[in-house]
C-alpha cells in the first residue's frame, strides 16, 4: 500500500468527543483514515501523546492506525502550549520514521497546528502537503461576541503562510473556498472543495417511539442539539428561543449533548445552566455530557427536530448525522450549514443570534408534522450523498495528482513487523473503539 502521513497533532481521533478539544474534525480524521485504507492508501495518523499509559500505537483498521507521539508533557495542553513543542513533535515524527523504516508519499494536515508540521517535514522529506483547517481563525474572530473569544493573532499569522505555503488546501464547502480566496489570498486552482462525510451505515433511521422509549423520554415535543459547549456555538440564543417557544408548547424539552465533565464552575456550561434557570426553564433542559456514538444516534431518533444555533460553523457534520437519522433540522444561515443544510428541502435555515427567528422555525416544524416527516426524508436522501467512501474517493484522486505513487495504491515500503510498534511502547492488541460524538 502507498502510504500517508496523516496529522492531528492538538486533539487524537480516538478521544472522547464534545469537549473543548474534541469535535468534528476527530471524526473527520478517524473516518477518512479508515475509508482511505480501504481504498488501499495506508494511513499513520501522527498525534501529540496526552497520556503515557495510552499504547503508542493504535490500529483504526487494516492498513490505518494512530501514532502517539510525546511532545512536552503528556498531558492535556492549551493549543498556545502546543505551538511550542511542534519543533519537538517533528522531530519525533522523524525518529519514529527512521527507526521503523517507513517512508510517507503526501503529508496531509489537520488544523494550523499540524500544517505548520507538515511545512517541516515537506523541507525534510520534499514530499507534497495537503492542508485542512477545519476552522478559520478570521471566519472564527468575525463570529466572536467576546474579546475572550477572539483567536490570536499567531493563529492568524501562522494560517496565512499556510495557505501561501502548501501543495492543497482542502475546504469543507464552497463558502470556506471562498473566505481562502478572499480573506486569505488562496489561489481558487489551490482550494479543492470536499465536503465531509457522514458513516450512514451508524446513522440511519429508525423509529422515534422506540428510541424515546429507549432514553426514557415520554410525552411532549423534544428538541435536540448536539455539540461542544462553547460560546461560539450560540447555546445562549438557543436558550432564548426555547423559553419564547414555551408559552406556546410548554411540554417543549430540550436536550443538550455535549461538554467536558471537567469544565471549571466558573466554565461556560455553568454560564448557560443559570441563563436556562434564569429564563425559568428548569426541568425543560438537560445537559447531558459527551455520549457514545451508537447512543447519539438513539437521541436524533429520539428529537423532533436537531438545531444547530451556531454563530460559525465550517462544515456542521451534527446536520448531517441528524439528517441521516432522518431528524430535520433547524441551523443558522453561517459557514458551512448554508450549503450542508438545504433552506426548505433538508431543513430549515435563519439568522445568527435570532432568537425569535429560531423560535418561529422550531415552532413550524414542530406544529407540522407533514413538514417535519418531508425534511426528514429528504435529509436521508442528502445524507446518502456524503456517505465516507465518497468523501474517501475525491481526497484519493486529490493525493494522485500531487503524488503518483499514491495514483493505484503503489506500495511504499511498511516497517518490518517487529518495529510496528515504534520505540518504546508496544502497539494495542485490537482497533480503537469510538468515542462520544458530539461536533
Amino acid at each position: 500500500m502507498a502510504r500517508v502521513a496523516m496529522l492531528s497533532v492538538h486533539t487524537c481521533p480516538l478521544a472522547a468527543l464534545g469537549g473543548k478539544e474534541t469535535g468534528g474534525m476527530n471524526v473527520y480524521v478517524r473516518e477518512l483514515a479508515r475509508a482511505l485504507a480501504r481504498r488501499g492508501v495506508a494511513v499513520d495518523v501522527f498525534t501529540r501523546s496526552q497520556n503515557p499509559a495510552i499504547p503508542r500505537v493504535v490500529p483504526l483498521a487494516p492498513g490505518a492506525r494512530v501514532i502517539h507521539l510525546p511532545a512536552g508533557p503528556e498531558a492535556p495542553l492549551a493549543r498556545e502550549e502546543v505551538y511550542r513543542h511542534l519543533g519537538e513533535f517533528a522531530a519525533g515524527l522523524e525518529r519514529w520514521r527512521r527507526a521503523t523504516g517507513g517512508a510517507y508519499a503526501l503529508v496531509h494536515a489537520h488544523y494550523w497546528l499540524s500544517g505548520v508540521v507538515g511545512l517541516e517535514l515537506r523541507a525534510r522529506w520534499g514530499v507534497p502537503v495537503v492542508q485542512m483547517f477545519h476552522t478559520l481563525a478570521r471566519l472564527k474572530n468575525g463570529a466572536a461576541r467576546a474579546p475572550a473569544e477572539l483567536e490570536p493573532p499567531l493563529r492568524v499569522a501562522e494560517e496565512a503562510r499556510l495557505v501561501a505555503a502548501v501543495d492543497r488546501v482542502v475546504a469543507a464547502s464552497p463558502v470556506e473556498r471562498d473566505a481562502l480566496v478572499r480573506g486569505y489570498g488562496a489561489g481558487a486552482e489551490r482550494v479543492a472543495v470536499v465536503p465531509c462525510g457522514v458513516d450512514t451505515a451508524l446513522f440511519r433511521p429508525g423509529a422515534r417511539g422506540e428510541a424515546r422509549a429507549r432514553l426514557g423520554l415520554a410525552g411532549g415535543p423534544v428538541a435536540l442539539y448536539v455539540g461542544r459547549i462553547a460560546p461560539v456555538k450560540g447555546l445562549d440564543t438557543l436558550l432564548d428561543a426555547v423559553a419564547r417557544l414555551r408559552a406556546r408548547l410548554p411540554a417543549l424539552r430540550l436536550l443538550v449533548v455535549g461538554g467536558e465533565t471537567d469544565e471549571p464552575l466558573d466554565g461556560h456550561q455553568a454560564a448557560l445552566r443559570r441563563r436556562a434557570a434564569a429564563l425559568g426553564l428548569g426541568g425543560a433542559v438537560r445537559f447531558l455530557g459527551a455520549q457514545p456514538q451508537h447512543t447519539l444516534r438513539t437521541y436524533y431518533l429520539a428529537a423532533d427536530v436537531t438545531v444547530l444555533p451556531s454563530y460559525y460553523e465550517s462544515f456542521g457534520m451534527v446536520a448531517l448525522e441528524a439528517m441521516a437519522c432522518g431528524s430535520p433540522v433547524v441551523a443558522t444561515r453561517v459557514g458551512g450549514l448554508q450549503t450542508t443544510v438545504r433552506d426548505g428541502r433538508t431543513g430549515l435555515l435563519v439568522p445568527d443570534g435570532d432568537a425569535r427567528a429560531l423560535a418561529d422555525a422550531l415552532a413550524r416544524v414542530l406544529a407540522d408534522p407533514a413538514l417535519a416527516a418531508r425534511l426528514g426524508r429528504a435529509g436521508v436522501r442528502w445524507a446518502a450523498r456524503h456517505r465516507w467512501p465518497r468523501v474517501a474517493a475525491a481526497i484519493h484522486r486529490l493525493y494522485a495528482a500531487l503524488a503518483p505513487a499514491l495514483a493505484a495504491g503503489r506500495p511504499v515500503p511498511r516497517p518490518a513487523v517487529g518495529a510496528a510498534a515504534g520505540p518504546g511502547r508496544r502497539a494495542a492488541p485490537g482497533p480503537a473503539a469510538r468515542g462520544a460524538r458530539p461536533a
